[in-house]
């Protein structure tokens, strides 16, 4: 075991996914359940406070602290054993939720509680927090399935707690006497409402529920021991079940509601505002008219006959009933990614937590939101609202201005009103997701003194010397203390290169995009975020642990080489730049373009890595090369091709690829003219397929020519400076991007479009000039008249001759973030081909990446995750897809397939006379 104490170790782990920040004194990463006693007996050697950690995604502040932080979620996971007939499971404390769920689901059976973490947060976690999430209405909280826990202590002792265990010993001793002088104060204060997460569950412990334990110790937050395994009960599977979302006027309207549905035994009630909708682009078509909506599942022999007479009992604006899996998933992401999706606002300001885990009775869940409201308004902030609306438990993030004096003062004014305001309805501060440090000072306003100092008893009967994650829950820190939002400097805003338009032209509010919900540690799921963390397992290589960062390097604190920063560029060494983040981050994170930033910024004057030199400047060697494309070809395939590689960084396992013996942009010059139809467009000749596989241009058009466009090239060379940008030579790349703009524009002021085969340049033109190009009214007019190929056979669909082939597609990263992929499924279809769209993720060459020494055995773990499998798996006879050049050499190199481009497959299709 090893306490690690480098500077990048602690930066990842300075905060979680709240508003606090606390250097760590040190980090273990324990690869069993003795390293995880070693580490607590370490940590009582240097008498350093013990910080329990599962996946990071707390909200409240309550995994991240001042001391020795012990992650159980990289090594110490797994279901050991579960038992259907009993339906109990044993479980080590760094299992992710979804990775039981994949245990159970075979036995018909599931793990209850499901917050919306469910891929990447953990059972420790949620043992620590007494998570809930959307089924908790049917299934109980985590407390409510806890059978027995096997704990430790500070002190070294070892304890196996629960209603069935060993109740002998000091420990149980004290809790007795415990209860035995608080009978009154415990059955007065502590409700049984399901939602009182706020506190410790000390109601567990009376002797009418049992004196559990183990329930007692359920949301403690890691202030009494350290969880090292647990056992859990399972609940069965519903063999039908549909979602019924209910529309409404408003959310208080919906909230209103639910008195009347909760009688109907939901499965789940959950509610999204149309404001949260809004932030998901496409999907308001998916729901019925309203203001807001319930999304209530429902259970039994006939559920779509009882959705059908809830939503005639009640007053709607409309309802649909969704029986299909893949629909309600569909739904069920504008739910499930609130807590990214709600850190910005409608107008672009930037929203915390702080007040996002409340929760009333839900009766008092209409009058409650009301009030809240009208809170909300006196003090100027603004928030989308969604949640658990079956139990009363709202999720909001408000606009606070954490920046300055006046705004921290204003956020803890505003806590301060809205804790009396959830006291007042009988609530809890917190409904699932802990205390904290957002909550535990205002823990006061909820409690008699009194029962402040039975939680204090509580807390020193297992933690006398106070080490189990100080100030949380007892002795609490300040709720305005400890903040990790910080302004940027001046000389970091005024060095920036790129314009950050989505971001108010800021770096440092770009930065502050990462609240660190950790959708990119999702390993089971699908998309494309995180490739590198999916090979790795390795926090640095998320997204997440690199936008904390390059946060910190803004700090200054920990990591304090600025711009030269070696924690940063080792981060970034494996980020492919896929910008799977863009699309899958629900918060938009953009992480190539962040590292396109840094590597400009910390290579500024300095020697280059060679790969830097050699792929980042590939056009100019491809252009080169193709003039003598026998000897280039020669080259690469023989004994000195190894030593081409060492010069250019170039991974000595890559094979080079083939120079193709004339480019597209030589052998049809020809188009280098005027138009003259109606449907004019210049075909983009990417450097990929012009100079190496020029067929693809010329089968884009033929089936462009026979949609009856009109298609030109243009009239001198031309090159979208993608190299360049992904490795961070942004001078070049704008310069580069500026002739190209000068070449294009006047073509585009006479109305053509241009049609893109590459889906990296297709990307940047779309996506990446306005912040590569600010201001530059000629980018942006690229930007809007740059298509993909398949978008423009829609606009002018072709009578396709029915090719009746099966085929797979493997979608580049880029045109899953940037371009979408629904034009090219109906192109497939309307040829008559049976496509299969793979979810499997990014192919892992990404440009220059797979390429570059050092990344052969990421990249090739990160196309072996899903996608080589995948076509592995298909049938010879089954064509394989891809637009990407990257992608298809990557099938190639990898799986001895051969992929086609689109366009290439289209011309198969294409009517003859």
């Amino acid at each position: 075991m090893e306490i690690l104490t480098d500077a990048a170790t602690l930066a990842l782990y300075t905060t979680d996914a709240s508003n606090y920040r606390h250097v760590p004194r040190g980090v273990v990463l324990p690869r069993t359940v003795d390293d995880v006693v070693a580490a607590v007996a370490a940590a009582r050697d240097r008498d350093l406070p013990v910080i329990a950690r599962g996946g990071g995604t707390s909200v409240a502040g309550n995994a991240c602290g001042p001391g020795l932080v012990i992650d159980t979620s990289r090594h110490v996971g797994g279901v050991l054993s579960l038992d259907p007939e009993t339906r109990l499971a044993r479980v080590l404390p760094g299992t992710v939720l979804d990775d039981l769920q994949a245990v159970a689901a075979p036995h018909g059976l599931r793990f209850g509680p499901d917050p919306s973490t469910h891929s990447r947060c953990t059972l420790g976690g949620m043992i620590g927090n007494n998570a809930c999430g959307s089924h908790s209405v049917a299934w109980g909280r985590t407390v409510d399935v806890v059978r027995e826990l096997d704990v430790l202590l500070y002190d070294g002792t070892r304890l196996r707690v629960g209603r069935d265990a060993p109740t002998e010993g000091r420990i149980f001793d004290e809790l007795r006497a415990l209860v035995r002088d608080n009978l009154a104060l415990l059955r007065k204060e502590l409700s049984t409402w399901p939602r009182r997460v706020s506190g410790y569950g000390l109601e567990h412990l009376l002797p009418e529920n049992g004196f559990d334990v183990a329930k007692a110790l359920v949301g403690s937050e890691g202030t009494c021991v350290t969880v090292l395994e647990a056992t859990v009960e399972l609940a069965r599977l519903p063999e039908h079940k549909v979602l019924a979302v209910l529309g409404f006027p408003s959310d208080i309207a919906a909230a209103d509601a639910v008195p009347s549905i909760l009688p109907w035994s939901p499965l789940t009630v959950e509610g999204v505002d149309a404001e949260l909708v809004a932030m998901l682009p496409g999907r308001a078509g998916d729901l019925p008219p309203g203001g807001a909506w319930l999304f209530v599942e429902l259970a039994g022999d006939d559920p779509a006959a009882r959705a059908r007479e809830l939503a005639a009992s009640l007053d709607l604006t409309g309802f649909t009933i969704l029986d299909d899996p893949a629909a309600q998933r569909r739904l069920w992401r504008i739910r499930e990614e609130g807590a990214g999706l709600a850190t910005r606002l409608a107008d672009g300001s930037e929203a915390w937590p702080g007040w996002e885990d409340a929760a009333v009775p839900p009766e008092r869940l209409g009058a409650y939101l009301r009030e809240f409201k009208e809170l909300m308004r006196a003090h100027g902030r603004h928030s989308v609202v969604y949640g658990h609306y079956g139990e009363g438990c709202l999720h909001l993030r408000l606009d606070f201005d954490l920046l300055s004096a006046s705004g921290i003062a204003g956020f803890r004014r505003f806590l301060e009103e809205a804790a009396d305001l959830v006291a007042a309805h009988g609530g809890s501060l917190s409904g699932e997701h802990g205390d904290g440090q957002a909550r535990s000072e205002l823990l006061s306003r909820m409690y008699s003194p009194e029962m402040l100092d039975v939680f204090a008893r509580f807390k020193a009967i297992f933690d006398p010397a106070g080490r189990m994650n100080p100030g949380i829950l007892v002795a609490p820190r300040k709720v305005d203390a400890d903040l990790r939002v910080r302004a940027t400097s001046p000389s970091f805003e005024d060095s920036v290169f790129l314009g950050y338009p989505e971001d108010r032209g800021s770096f440092g509010q770009a930065m502050r995009r990462c609240v660190g919900v950790g959708k990119c540690r999702n390993t089971s799921g699908g998309g494309v975020m995180c490739p590198s963390y999916r090979a790795t397992r390795e926090e640095q290589h998320s997204t997440r642990g690199r936008a904390h960062l390059l946060a910190e390097m803004l700090n200054g604190e920990v990591v304090t080489d600025g711009w030269r920063s070696t924690e940063v560029r080792d981060a970034l060494d494996l980020c492919l730049s896929c910008k799977g983040c863009l699309s899958d981050c629900p918060v938009d994170v953009d992480m190539a373009t962040y590292k396109a930033e840094f590597l400009h910024q910390h290579y500024r004057r300095r020697l280059r890595p060679a790969s830097h030199y050699s792929m980042g400047w590939l056009p100019m060697w491809l252009r080169l090369s193709s003039r003598m494309p026998r000897l280039a070809n020669a080259v690469g395939q023989s004994s000195l091709a190894r030593l081409v590689k060492r010069l250019g960084g170039i991974a000595p396992e890559r094979a080079l690829p083939s120079f193709a013996p004339s480019p597209f942009t030589s052998s049809r010059a020809d188009l280098r003219r005027k138009a003259s139809g109606e449907r004019r467009v210049v075909l983009w000749p990417d450097s990929f397929n012009n100079y190496l596989t020029p067929g693809v241009l010329d089968a884009a058009y033929e089936v462009l020519t026979a949609a009856g466009y009109d298609v030109v090239l243009p009239d001198r060379g031309v090159c979208c400076g993608l190299t360049w940008v992904s490795t961070g030579q942004l001078g070049v790349a704008r310069r580069v991007l500026d002739r190209t703009l000068s070449v294009l524009a006047p073509y585009l002021e006479d109305g053509y479009e241009v049609a893109g085969l590459e889906p990296s340049c297709t990307a940047l033109f779309r996506g990446d000039l306005p912040a590569l190009m600010p201001g530059d009214a000629r980018a942006a007019l690229l930007a809007s008249r740059t298509f993909t190929f398949a978008e423009l056979l829609a606009r002018a669909p072709i009578p396709f001759a029915a090719l009746d082939v099966d085929a797979i597609t493997q979608v580049h990263c880029h045109q899953h973030a940037v371009l979408g992929f629904d034009a090219d499924e109906s192109a497939l279809a309307a040829a008559g081909v049976r496509n299969t769209t793979l979810d499997s993720g990014c192919c892992g060459l990404a440009g220059n990446f797979g390429f570059e020494r050092g990344h052969y055995d990421v990249s090739k773990a990160v196309a072996e995750d899903r996608m080589l499998p995948a076509i592995r798996a298909a049938a010879p006879e089954t064509v394989v897809v891809t637009d990407g050049f990257s992608c298809r050499t990557q099938i190639e190199q990898e799986s001895g397939r051969k992929p086609v481009h689109l366009a290439e497959l289209l011309r198969r299709a294409l009517p003859r006379s």
